[in-house]
């Protein structure tokens, strides 16, 4: 992963990002030492969201095949949602 400083950031513009994505798919701005962000191109972050939501999926699939699940009305949701709090 490569890093940008702010001040780079603030020198350089959009420029110091394309270099640093250019080294690798994600890059680090650090504010003051201390790592503060992750800038990545757009295509890269559609493709790890992508990633996520497929998981996430997996792991609902998963939990319906072993019947970790719940079947009710919507006001009876509500209220097993309300003695939670």
């Amino acid at each position: 992963m490569s890093s940008i400083s702010a001040n780079s950031l603030k020198t350089q513009g959009v420029s110091a990002i394309a270099d640093a994505l250019a080294q690798a798919p994600e890059a680090v701005v650090s504010v003051r030492g201390k790592d503060r962000f992750v800038v990545m191109e757009i295509e890269h972050y559609r493709y790890l969201r992508e990633c996520e939501l497929t998981a996430a999926l997996a792991e609902s699939q998963a939990d319906i095949a072993a019947g970790r699940y719940v079947t009710e009305s919507v006001d009876a949701h509500m209220r097993r949602l309300a003695r939670r709090q």
